[in-house]
């Protein structure tokens, strides 16, 4: 009988973990998923999201990303600090799979102070992981100068070390945030990488780094920084299983994922799901709903290829109206109408199971709006993007047409006071890619958010 009941106790606190119910609580792990090429506004979704979240996760990228928060008024730009900063009660975790450039991280932290919007260290605010890689100058200095060596053929990095840094994880020989606390074994590390880094600086004609005073510059960030590293993956894991509500914060988008995005196009981390686990430090099942961010149009930063990319006054204007400059690098976005053929590959990666549709209001106007729902690659239809950059460079976009509005969408607050033909284009981007739209985005504002399903409910 102790048996038989064990067994059911067993199987109950199984169903109750699969369903989210801890200590008779209702939990929720949410991941926000660039679903194009990065760029989306997956900052505003997380900031929308953390005001029922206890924690929010970034987990890959590093301050190559930069995600825009605008309340009250006020324009926030975050590169490393997670997008739950500016609501209270959140703990911000900067995860150990993200690589960290530390002068960076305390550059944002002190701006935040200076507007009042960090608190104490020991208020649990924010959490810096000992695992994560640093981004040190050497890694600057060699991805700005590989760019420039590669001429045309250059991938379009934002020059800041991101994939340098990955490559010495790879390695097995990044300095880590753990090391910035320990002068010896910041020395012992850098007496395994250093020597290897000049050499390739002077192969490349550029100025090579001296030890000691990386170690001086190194040592004074890292007790700069000292009061917020932790164990990140533990306190994400503890978060989870006292029942805690957690967002975990995507960087850039699913297509610049670094294997099955549109290589050699792409960022150096993964940016799909599948990257959270070993990023955050939790295990697949520990993630309940998949909010996929989409743009009501798309763009792309840096080369590679853009199969509906508009070069006429239509990709003009929505780079003009909707402000398609990068956050991190201030470079003018490529602009292309939405490509569901691409969105149908990100759900294929990542199992959307809401939508979150943001800058709708930057369609307003358009007499008309094209809609890519498949492409003819040397006279075959595809339906799903391929990823061969070569396939993509021939692809050619078959579109379908939708009827335009010129209704304020900025006004409305809920579905049914958007204009007809918004509403139309949105049904159907739900009935193409068979995935709900929870929240629409009508301007860059917290408040201009239109809530249309739960983006917490599983699939």
């Amino acid at each position: 009988h102790l048996g038989r009941l064990s067994d059911a106790l067993l199987g109950n606190a199984l169903a109750a973990q699969r369903t989210g119910i801890v200590g008779g609580v209702i939990m929720s792990t949410v991941a926000v998923i660039g679903a194009q090429w990065g760029d989306e506004g997956k900052g505003k979704v997380v900031d929308y999201l953390a005001e029922r979240a206890r924690f929010v996760v970034r987990y890959q990228g590093g301050n190559n990303a930069g995600h825009t928060l605008v309340v009250n008024g006020e324009k926030t730009i975050l590169h490393l600090v997670p997008s739950g900063i500016l609501v209270d009660g959140v703990t911000n975790v900067v995860g150990d799979g993200t690589v960290i450039d530390p002068w960076v991280l305390l550059g944002e932290l002190e701006g935040l102070e200076a507007r009042g919007a960090m608190r104490a260290p020991e208020s649990g605010q924010l959490v810096i992981g000992r695992r994560a890689a640093i981004v040190a100058p050497y890694h600057v200095a060699l991805d700005k100068a590989r760019e420039q060596r590669l001429g045309k053929g250059k991938i379009g990095t934002t020059g800041r070390g991101i994939g340098p840094a990955y490559e010495d994880v790879a390695a097995r020989r990044a300095i880590r945030v753990a090391d910035l606390l320990d002068r010896e074994r910041l020395s012992t590390r850098l007496d395994r990488v250093l020597d290897e880094k000049n050499a390739l600086l002077s192969w490349l004609q550029v100025e090579t780094f001296e030890k000691e005073d990386l170690i001086e510059r190194l040592m004074a960030v890292g007790a700069r920084l000292a009061p917020w590293i932790d164990d990140a993956g533990k306190r994400v894991r503890q978060g989870i299983a006292d029942g805690h509500d957690v967002v975990f914060e995507g960087a850039q988008g699913a297509m610049l994922d670094v294997l099955h995005g549109t290589y050699p196009y792409v960022t150096s981390s993964q940016t799909t799901t599948g990257g959270i686990a070993s990023g955050a430090g939790t295990h697949p099942r520990q993630l309940d709903a998949v909010v996929g961010v989409v743009k009501a149009y798309t763009t792309r930063v840096g080369a590679g290829p853009f199969p509906t990319e508009l070069h006429d006054h239509f990709g003009q204007s929505l780079r003009e109206k909707g402000q398609e400059f990068g956050s991190t690098t201030g470079r003018p976005r490529r602009c292309g109408w939405l490509d569901i053929s691409q969105l149908r590959y990100a759900h294929q990666l990542n199992g959307f199971t809401s939508l979150a549709l943001t800058k709708l209001d930057v369609l307003t106007g358009l007499e008309s709006i094209q809609i890519c729902v498949g492409y003819l690659v040397d006279g075959e239809r595809w339906d799903i993007m391929p990823t061969d950059s070569d396939l993509m460079d021939r692809a050619e976009p078959i579109t379908i047409e939708l009827a335009g509005w010129d209704e304020d969408v900025r006004e409305a607050s809920t579905f049914d006071e958007l204009p007809e033909n918004a509403k139309a284009y949105i049904n159907r981007i739900q009935s193409e890619l068979g995935v709900p739209v929870g929240l629409i985005s009508v301007g860059p504002g917290r408040h201009e958010t239109i809530r249309h399903q739960d983006l917490w409910a599983t699939a």
